[in-house]
């Protein structure tokens, strides 16, 4: 993809895997359409940033989960509201209630079973929980009903990575990001937040910084001055 010239080059290495991740998880893989609505995990994260631009640039009705002190970051960029993850009760009472106790129609959950119990209840009749990585680990507790839930709502979960997809379809997808959103770079509608760029031999420091839960946007190392 060519770089617009809105965007700086530490700007252009936190795009493709970030934003076509984003892309790919809302159309691709959740089949997201204008007037839905998306519960967005990881809110302040690379990809949380980029889908929720793209969500809003699309008319999905965004919300989104992350810690209190990233609340702000996420309802400026565009969430129509954004729920503390570790409130007591949880995001879930609050998210029913900003939605008419419907839901959301789609989930993009990189979080995993830290968060499932609350996102089974959250997620709308025929929703689609696109679940992408396990950050809060695989394993759900002894004596869920998370499963019967899914049944009685016909929900849909649905598991992507993009990594170990075939070089065919990730030049397809390149293809429809480059014709569908790179524009939006280039007018300014799309913005790509880095949180802090580190030369190479502070690599170590950069991985601490991704580690710490501190950022918002992507961690860009810099392989040369």
């Amino acid at each position: 993809m060519d770089i617009p010239s809105s965007v700086t080059t530490t700007q252009a290495a936190a795009v493709p895997e970030t934003w076509l991740t984003a892309y790919q998880l809302l159309f691709l893989v959740g089949k997201a359409t204008a007037g839905d609505s998306v519960l967005i995990h990881a809110g302040a994260s690379g990809v949380g940033i980029a889908a929720t631009q793209i969500a809003v640039r699309h008319g999905l009705r965004v919300f989104g989960t992350c810690s209190e002190n990233k609340i702000k970051g996420c309802r400026g960029r565009g969430m129509l509201d954004a729920f503390d993850y570790r409130a007591e009760g949880g995001f879930a009472p609050s998210l029913l209630s900003a939605t008419g106790g419907r839901g959301v129609d789609v989930i993009l959950d990189c979080v995993g079973a830290a968060h499932a119990e609350q996102s089974g209840k959250v997620l709308a009749q025929d929703g689609r929980w696109v679940l992408y990585g396990l950050m809060g680990g695989a394993k759900l507790p002894a004596g869920s009903t998370l499963l019967a839930s899914l049944l009685s709502k016909r929900a849909s979960l649905l598991t992507s990575t993009l990594r170990s997809r075939d070089v065919a379809y990730k030049a397809e997808l390149t293809r429809q990001f480059a014709q569908n959103e790179l524009p939006h770079f280039a007018s300014g509608e799309y913005k790509v937040v880095t949180d802090s760029t580190f030369p190479l031999e502070q690599a170590q420091e950069a991985h601490e910084r991704v580690e710490s839960n501190l950022t918002e946007g992507k961690v860009v190392i810099r392989v040369r001055s």
